[in-house]
């Protein structure tokens, strides 16, 4: 757990993610990746030079999800807990139907988080994308796009005024699999219909099966993206991190 910290905190530093005074919206979808980014943040929070503030937001998607467990992690954490609720579940499935759902429901869920934010007086928004998100969002864009593209460490999103973070950077996802063993954390499993049959779950299998063959392939082509360096990926650490695991 000591070293998940030391990534988060690495990867705040390195990317310049937190200034003093921040408050810092953490999207709590229930799932084990946001859920260990609060916890992160909280613990950083304790004794991180620069004082900022955390809370949870969870979007409640209308698909009667119990997030009372959810609740008491946040209060045992002392974090500040928002549920949000929205109609999205309704609207993707069962009004438009949609067949491929992720856009809209990505768009909308985006929406909704970013207002949520505003509204709790939250300039910045931690998301729980890792390692092996990076690295899967990379060669999504890179076969199914024909682009060198991934999301940035940090956006800034002006029409809304608010920065994106993703705390969870340098950590994969296989420590956070143990760490929510570790710790306990109170999981809401998703019942998106959509879920474990999209293409980003292609590209998931497709890099174990290579891994099989080309070990720590994850890691060379994170590396790889950090030399490049892709734009928003120029750390402000003058120390060169993408072999550290």
């Amino acid at each position: 757990m000591q070293k998940i910290i030391s990534q988060v905190r690495r990867a705040v530093e390195d990317f310049d993610m937190i200034a003093a005074g921040d408050r810092i919206a953490v999207g709590v979808s229930g799932g084990k990746d946001s859920l260990l980014t609060l916890w992160a943040l909280a613990e950083l929070r304790r004794f991180y030079p620069k004082p900022f503030e955390v809370e949870a937001i969870t979007l409640d998607m209308g698909s009667s999800l119990n997030f009372s467990q959810v609740e008491s992690f946040c209060e045992n954490l002392n974090v500040p807990f928002t549920i949000v609720p929205t109609n999205i579940f309704e609207v993707v499935f069962e009004v438009r139907k949609e067949t491929h759902p992720c856009s809209l429901c990505a768009k909308m869920r985006r929406g909704a988080l970013h207002g949520a934010a505003i509204e709790r007086g939250c300039k910045k928004v931690a998301l729980g994308h890792h390692l092996d998100d990076a690295v899967e969002t990379f060669m999504l864009s890179l076969f199914f796009e024909g682009r060198v593209s991934c999301f940035r460490p940090v956006t800034y999103l002006d029409r809304k005024d608010i920065t994106l973070l993703r705390p969870l950077l340098y950590v994969e996802e296989t420590q956070v699999r143990k760490a929510a063993v570790k710790l306990d954390l109170p999981i809401v499993v998703n019942p998106c219909p959509a879920n474990g049959y999209t293409k980003r779950q292609e590209v998931k299998e497709l890099l174990i099966s290579l891994e099989e063959t080309y070990p720590d392939l994850r890691h060379k082509i994170f590396g790889a993206m950090k030399r490049y360096p892709l734009q928003g990926w120029e750390c402000e650490s003058p120390v060169d991190r993408t072999q550290e695991k």
